[in-house]
């Protein structure tokens, strides 16, 4: 069955045009207390990112809870990854996450975690959107919902990722910038490696409800480079608004991505004898990550993009450690989902125990040029299966001789095409990409 209301990562959308608007996210909470209630808990965990509409989502997604009779337990401004992992300690029949991730604040979205902490399955949610076509009801009144507040679910979680930092080791003597996009890591990250010992420059630790992921951030690192060098930091760490994603930044202001991260970490595992499998990917992880596992005798996969699909080809190997080159890390040896603040931690682990500089530990692996061109198509055509397109990937590839790659996909939320091409030499990648780009359109 196709999705009416769930994408990829929940529902999605601006705030008041429909569906994020308080009387579908009512009825959302409603459909999902109804189709939730299994455990006999019979409680959901709510928490949200630090968007003003968070306030009016949250009393919305109550309401519903209440009048399916569930309890709601308010966690407050709390990371993603901090949700699934307080839904699993909690024994709680599901945690709801209100974020947009790293879209702008008039964005909002409502996500949910299964009682383990893992995002719900597809009979799930599709049972979810069954009832949202449904009248809605109400259970007696001696049945409906009470509201709580956990008020000590920020210390809760920060323990949870000091846990994740081997108790021999420490951060003292580093120095690194946090930019927490004004989001939902802005009182909890501070916490965490200050208390491990670094001596932390704070920076997007003072959200209004409005200056969520402005500028800031790990999809905007332009402000963590430039404060990594104005303090003389040994390293920066940014996240995004809602704290399962992270961009790193070493001392000479040069950025380090997802694909590096992983590499980072994944060398390390092996070196430690923790790594336990191989690592996945994405159709958009850079060749070179491949290659340069491949040397190491690490196996990789590749995985269609979405934290979704990682997992998928996680559990269908048994692996624990996958994500994207936007800096989703996914370790299953820590927590059930990517998990921003747990994934920088791996790296230190790296950097304190092997010595150097994060420059020196990325040194193993060189990122391919990497080109993406977005090119808008008509309604009712399809680019792809068109045979001068074809014919110039075809014409593109045999170019590479191996030594790169050529990707087309569909956006799945724009009616883009999305034209990628990585190789060994960035003008010719250009030319490439351009080429085809002009096929498309």
């Amino acid at each position: 069955m196709s999705r009416k209301y769930f994408g990829t990562d929940g529902v999605r959308g601006r705030v008041g045009d429909y569906p994020i608007t308080p009387e579908f996210v009512m009825k959302l909470g409603w459909a999902a207390g109804k189709v939730l209630s299994q455990t006999g808990t019979r409680k959901v965990l709510i928490g949200k990112d630090t968007r003003i509409s968070g306030y009016m989502l949250e009393a919305a997604l109550e309401a519903g809870l209440s009048a399916a009779g569930l309890q709601a337990a308010l966690l407050g401004p709390m990371p993603t990854p901090a949700i699934a992992y307080l839904t699993r300690t909690f024994r709680a029949e599901a945690g709801i996450v209100i974020s947009a991730s790293h879209n702008p604040y008039y964005d909002n979205g409502i996500k949910f975690f299964s009682h383990d902490g893992t995002k719900l399955p597809d009979e799930v949610e599709l049972a979810i959107e069954a009832l949202l076509d449904q009248p809605m009801d109400c259970v007696s009144s001696d049945q409906l919902g009470k509201a709580s507040r956990i008020n000590d679910a920020a210390g809760r979680y920060i323990e949870f990722c000091k846990s994740t930092f081997p108790s021999d080791l420490h951060l003292d003597g580093l120095s690194i910038v946090l930019d927490c996009a004004h989001g939902a890591t802005y009182h909890i990250a501070p916490a965490v490696f200050e208390e491990l010992g670094a001596r932390v420059i704070r920076t997007g630790v003072q959200p209004n409800g409005l200056n969520i992921n402005d500028g800031v951030g790990s999809t905007a690192p332009a402000a963590l480079q430039a404060a990594v060098l104005e303090h003389g930091a040994d390293l920066g760490i940014a996240f995004d608004g809602d704290g399962d994603r992270l961009a790193m930044v070493d001392h000479t202001g040069a950025l380090v991505d997802g694909d590096e991260i992983l590499y980072i970490i994944a060398r390390h595992g092996q070196r430690q004898g923790t790594l336990n499998g191989g690592v996945v990917g994405t159709l958009m992880s850079n060749m070179a990550l491949e290659l340069a596992l491949e040397q190491l005798d690490i196996p990789f996969r590749r995985a269609k993009v979405g934290d979704r699909y990682v997992m998928e080809q996680l559990k269908a190997h048994g692996w624990k450690l996958g994500g994207e080159n936007s800096g989703h890390i996914i370790s299953l040896d820590h927590n059930s989902t990517g998990d921003g603040i747990v994934a920088a931690l791996q790296v230190l682990r790296a950097l304190v125990t092997e010595g150097g500089s994060l420059a020196e530990l990325r040194s193993g692996l060189t990122l391919f040029p990497q080109v993406l061109v977005n090119v808008r198509f008509a309604a009712g055509t399809d680019p792809l299966i068109d045979e001068e397109v074809q014919r110039r990937v075809a014409a593109a590839e045999v170019e590479l001789a191996g030594n790169g790659r050529v990707l087309l996909r569909k956006s799945g939320t724009e009616p883009l095409i999305r034209v990628m091409v990585e190789g060994a030499d960035k003008v010719q990648v250009r030319r490439l990409a351009e080429n085809i780009a002009e096929a498309v359109a």
